[in-house]
């Protein structure tokens, strides 16, 4: 829009001409907005805002006497409040590369001031206490004009050819490079010890590829010679489980012997005797009961006849009482019992002769025994009979 201005983002727009601005200054000051600017009547200019840089170069004598050129480099700019921005647009509007030059200046005459109050050893040991002091002391100043400073970076210090600076540095250069040959001798070393070492280690494996080597060949030689006497082991094997089963069938064949022979000889022997045996107890046992018939018989023979011949004894044993003189003491009861005594002399007899039966002499006694019991008949009743 016509008269309408608007500053960049690094500016600021200063209007001068109608009211004045802030704390009586001739211009207004527009930071971040646009504005509507009345042509002829008011007139409109820009004041960066942006960083600007300052390069010093200045030869400074230190507390020693020692002359020094020290490069330094300033960053600055305009500060951002409506003071420093007035300030600055008072100073540098018509000609803003002043404001480098001014600043540079400045700094100069401050790094103559610090340094002359100080010696090399502190201003090349200590450059950023140096930087700070500058700083410290420009501030006040630079605030005057409406700049602030971002960073004092001192680039470089020469001392020219007095050659301080270098004799300074020489104890330091000396201890660097013992140092650096202490660390390259040991960095040796190390590397002696590390090739020593490799080539131990070296050594340790072949030596262990040769230990496991040699394992691995007699362990081949093992198996080729395992392998190799598969074969025989295998046929001597083969060959002793032949003739197991040969001997085993051997055994056999004689254990199956035996039992044939055992079948065919023993058995019938031990039958036929068995047979012999039976035989013989039962032709003993038939002999024993034909010669137990044949003593039955006789015996039964034997009470046959004396039971015939009972009768004919009584009767002798009676005929011989006949004679006698015998007194009947109780009349008929009496001479029943005399009776009646000499049967039972007479079945007496009978049973002795019966029990001396087995004897060798029995046959030839007969008669004897039959006239003894008849004669000792007799005389068993002498209490009831009286003979005279």
């Amino acid at each position: 829009m016509f008269g309408y201005r608007v500053p960049a983002p690094d500016q600021a727009m200063l209007i001068s001409g109608g009211r004045r601005g802030q704390g009586g200054a001739p211009f207004r000051v527009v930071t971040g907005h646009g504005k509507f600017v009345l042509p002829v009547f008011r007139k409109v200019r820009f004041l960066t805002l942006a960083m600007c840089e300052a390069e010093v170069a200045e030869k400074c004598v230190t507390r020693q006497g020692i002359a020094l050129t020290v490069r330094a480099v300033i960053a600055f700019k305009v500060g951002n409040d409506t003071e420093s921005i007035v300030n600055a647009g008072q100073r540098f509007l018509s000609d803003q590369d002043q404001m480098s030059v001014l600043t540079g200046r400045i700094f100069a005459g401050h790094l103559r001031s610090i340094i002359g109050s100080m010696t090399v050893e502190e201003i090349v040991t200590e450059r950023q206490k140096l930087a700070t002091e500058v700083l410290e002391t420009s501030k006040t100043e630079m605030a005057k004009i409406g700049l602030i400073v971002d960073s004092l970076q001192i680039q470089s210090i020469d001392d020219g050819d007095t050659g301080y600076i270098e004799a300074m540095s020489a104890p330091h250069k000396a201890a660097i490079q013992r140092q650096a040959q202490i660390a390259q001798a040991k960095a040796t070393q190390a590397s002696v010890e590390a090739q020593q070492e490799a080539a131990r280690n070296q050594a340790e494996y072949s030596r262990q590829t040769a230990v496991v080597q040699a394992e691995y060949s007699a362990e081949v030689d093992r198996a080729q010679a395992h392998a190799a006497q598969a074969g025989p082991l295998a046929q001597a094997n083969a060959q002793r489980e032949v003739l197991a089963a040969q001997t085993e069938l051997a055994e056999r064949r004689a254990q199956l012997r035996q039992q044939e022979l055992v079948a065919e000889v023993v058995k019938p022997a031990e039958a036929e005797a068995e047979r012999i045996k039976l035989l013989a107890l039962a032709e003993a046992e038939r002999m024993k009961i034909q010669a137990e018939a044949a003593a039955s018989y006789d015996r039964v023979a034997l009470d046959r006849m004396l039971i015939d011949q009972l009768p004919q004894i009584v009767k002798e044993a009676s005929a011989g009482l006949a004679n006698a003189n015998v007194n009947i003491l109780n009349g008929t009861d009496g001479l029943g019992e005399v009776a009646a005594g000499l049967v039972g002399q007479g079945l007496t007899i009978l049973d002795s002769v019966r029990r001396n039966l087995g004897s060798p002499d029995a046959q030839n006694t007969k008669t004897d025994k039959n006239g003894a019991a008849a004669s000792g008949g007799t005389q068993g009743h002498s209490g009831r009979v009286e003979i005279e």
